[in-house]
């Protein structure tokens, strides 16, 4: 096991957790949607550079796999990344909530999750909250396996994933929370219970759906593989001329 990998994704995963759902639990009448999808956003792109060289910063379940299937990492290491991701956002929530209960002043119902019907801003369906998490994770997954590939400029990849993440959450918010990552979405749905830990499978599915789609859209659009086959071959040395003087011996 690489307990180095894991720990940065530990770590990262509560980090972006605290960092974005506490946003939303502490400030969020105060900021608004636009200021929940920076928080997120911009943790993002601080983890990225701060935790890119070692694990990637994928704080993210459905990152790891489009990750597995684009072939970019292996299925073993691929599950150890999705204990420490998991195991992280229940200790950032947990974090979250401890906060909120030494705070006055704070909805004390407050936990950051996600939901549809009367858990949804707008009040959306089941159907419409599992479209949108498909959508707006295929979106940043898209994103990230492109920023990341072997032919991409690496020096701009975080700021690109963090934005990225924020436009998702910009989507996603109203409709059904904006989960987009399994990780984010079950530590809270676990403290909260209820209606919420019932509703958590649409925002641990459809994430994962949208990985899928991502990876495989990715692999048709992408000109990674046809680049190194078209690659051409290093020119062979031009045969030394030998002088004439030296052939009429």
């Amino acid at each position: 096991m690489d307990f180095k990998k894991m720990g940065a994704e530990f770590v990262g995963t509560a980090v972006l957790v605290i960092g974005g759902v506490g946003a939303a639990v502490f400030a969020g009448k105060e900021i608004g949607t636009l200021g929940i999808a920076l928080a997120f956003g911009l943790t993002l792109v601080a983890l990225a550079y701060a935790l890119g060289p070692i694990s990637g910063a994928h704080v993210n379940p459905a990152v790891t796999l489009g990750f597995v299937l684009s072939g970019r990492m292996k299925v073993g290491l691929g599950v150890q990344y999705w204990v420490a991701q998991f195991l992280g956002g229940i200790l950032g929530a947990a974090l979250v909530v401890v906060v909120r209960s030494q705070v006055s002043g704070i909805d004390q119902k407050l936990f950051g999750t996600n939901g549809f019907d009367s858990l949804s801003q707008t009040k959306a369906s089941i159907g419409g909250a599992f479209f949108i998490e498909i959508l707006a994770t295929f979106l940043f997954v898209f994103i990230v396996l492109s920023v990341t590939s072997r032919i991409a400029n690496a020096s701009f990849a975080g700021l690109a994933i963090g934005l990225a993440l924020a436009v998702a959450h910009l989507i996603a918010i109203p409709v059904s929370g904006a989960g987009l990552n399994p990780a984010r979405s079950l530590g809270p749905a676990i403290l909260a219970g209820g209606e919420a830990l019932t509703q958590v499978w649409v925002f641990l599915v459809a994430p994962l759906l949208g990985a899928l789609l991502a990876a495989i859209v990715h692999a048709v659009v992408t000109t990674e593989r046809r680049t190194r086959v078209e690659e051409p071959a290093p020119a062979k040395p031009a045969p030394a001329k030998v002088p004439a003087k030296a052939r009429r011996r």
